[in-house]
């Protein structure tokens, strides 16, 4: 059986729509050093540096989802947690393309549909979802170890549609109906998604509960503990 993975080959997607996403990946990296130019500081510019170093470790360590089928921490979640949409697609990015030049994980012809898929819309949809979620759940370890759990899932399957997208428009290979592949990426990649949840949500809440000012998402507020002060002095 093979292996199925979010990272795209050269030749399954057509050249002109490769060169689309890929003019696609541009403009949003263009965007995304224009603004993340504004968040970089003395405590973020090495965060992400860490950020970077860390999904590029995890990435190379496969586990298994189904007989034959592995999955990889994409990142995305992660990287929008800890330091913010703009500078997390830019660490995802430079992760992506470092992997497609020197270790052929990805297509270089690819690179543009696969920064699409994991950079963009994995890094962006995240932060919405993660956002929303940090506004209902309470800010307790609970709260934000589900967050990043949520958001990391959601970022994986919204990836694996990106490249159902992209094979709708342009996929060339011969035997997998549209039908199939995103039957096979969305399942596999749900799976994969729990487990990128669980990675990112131990990641996140161990650096929450030490260094909050270092998680992004939290604008450097402190978690809430899980049971009200007035609660426990009245148990006591």
């Amino acid at each position: 059986m093979d292996t199925v993975a979010m990272h795209i080959s050269n030749g399954i997607v057509d050249p002109a729509t490769s060169a689309v996403f890929a003019a696609i990946a541009l403009a949003g990296m263009i965007v995304c050093v224009l603004r993340g130019r504004r968040d970089l500081d003395d405590r973020l510019a090495p965060m992400a540096g860490l950020v970077a170093a860390f999904i590029f470790a995890v990435q190379m360590l496969n586990f298994p989802v189904l007989p034959g089928v592995s999955g990889h921490l994409l990142g995305g979640a992660l990287a929008a947690m800890l330091v913010g949409p703009w500078v997390g697609a830019l660490c995802v990015t430079i992760v992506l393309i470092v992997q497609a030049l020197v270790f052929a994980d990805g297509g270089v012809s690819a690179i543009g549909l696969n920064v699409t898929n994991m950079a963009l819309i994995g890094t962006f949809l995240t932060y919405g979802v993660l956002a929303l979620l940090l506004k209902v759940l309470p800010r307790t370890a609970t709260g934000v170890a589900v967050t990043g759990f949520v958001a990391a899932v959601v970022s994986v399957v919204a990836g694996s549609l990106g490249f159902v997208l992209q094979y709708a428009i342009g996929g060339q290979v011969d035997g997998i109906s549209l039908g199939g592949a995103a039957g096979a990426m969305v399942g596999v990649h749900a799976l994969i998604g729990v487990g990128e949840g669980l990675i990112t949500a131990a990641t996140v809440l161990a650096v929450a509960k030490v260094r909050p000012d270092l998680v992004y998402a939290l604008r450097g507020k402190r978690l809430l503990p899980s049971t009200p002060k007035s609660t426990v002095e009245s148990a006591a």
